[in-house]
């Protein structure tokens, strides 16, 4: 047995939430545990700046991946994939950074791209429900359908679900990954191995914490304006926030305080700049901060 460690190392750029990559995008950085490697963590850190010449601060333990495509032979036995995720921020020269969407476009219900494919999507789910030969199976499958990605009016979007969606659209062979032929699969960016699945495992785990810990602080600068930090968290979670309310919960939370100082490049009025408030910056764990998120 072997075990692969594999990153997703996650930063926002001018709104673009992105993902660290290498081999032209088609990889996250990873490797196999090595002996020299004094702990799981460490590990990852090694191949990081190994492969991407980028230190990684916050990091946590994503997911373990052993199915049984990941068996490499009778005799090797089966790779074990010990997944984390890593927040940081990007930094202008730097290769590999790739934007979320480009993978996931129907991800992105704020984008013109990601309603397309969404449209794109229903109808090719509608297809394959209806070439299948058991009523009771295309009842299920659709109602399957209609409940991930929101089909019709009576389901609402859960931004959380993009594992849940890229699975089913593997299971009705409409990914590359999956082995479809180029012509049917879905817009998006295919990647080796099973990275694809990992990325979105990634995305689901760090839009589920944005609304309750304020991990968000790893991403932002020291200072910002309200309407930088609320883009931030719409680039993540792919769908609007509504203004108002999300202002009046942040300073309620009391998640962050004035700095003293203005930005004037808004392009507008000139905005206060905040920063996280002292208890959140060292505990960053600050619970029961819930971003009141709307329907696209």
């Amino acid at each position: 047995m072997m075990i692969e460690l594999i990153a997703v190392l996650t930063a926002v750029r001018g709104d673009i939430p992105q993902v660290m990559t290498i081999d032209h995008g088609r990889q996250l950085p990873s490797g196999p545990l090595e002996s020299t490697h004094r702990s799981l963590q460490a590990g990852v850190r090694a191949w990081v700046e190994r492969q991407t010449g980028h230190p990684i601060g916050h990091v946590e333990q994503l997911y373990t991946f052993a199915d049984h495509d990941r068996i490499l032979s009778s005799t090797q036995g089966r790779m074990i994939a010990i997944s984390y995720l890593a927040l940081t921020r990007s930094h202008a020269g730097e290769t590999g950074w790739r934007d979320w969407y480009d993978y996931f476009p129907w991800e992105n219900c704020k984008s013109d791209e990601g309603r397309t494919s969404l449209a794109l999507i229903e109808r090719l789910l509608c297809h394959w429900v209806a070439g299948m030969g058991h009523a009771a199976e295309r009842v299920r499958q659709w109602q399957r359908c209609v409940s991930l990605f929101a089909i019709g009016d009576m389901v609402a979007w859960n931004d959380e679900l993009v594992l849940q969606r890229y699975e089913l659209l593997y299971e009705a062979g409409l990914v590359a990954e999956a082995g479809c032929a180029p012509d049917r699969a879905v817009p998006g960016q295919s990647m080796h191995h099973d990275h694809r699945r990992i990325l979105a495992t990634a995305m689901a785990r760090l839009r589920a914490r944005i609304r309750y810990r304020p991990v968000v602080f790893e991403l932002m600068p020291e200072a910002f304006t309200l309407l930088q930090l609320q883009r931030v968290m719409e680039s993540l979670s792919g769908v609007h926030v509504h203004k108002q309310n999300f202002r009046r919960l942040i300073m309620q939370q009391q998640l962050v305080e004035e700095t003293g100082e203005i930005e004037e490049r808004t392009g507008g009025r000139p905005a206060r700049l905040f920063r996280f408030c002292g208890e959140v910056r060292q505990a960053r764990q600050f619970v029961g901060t819930k971003i009141p998120l709307v329907q696209p």
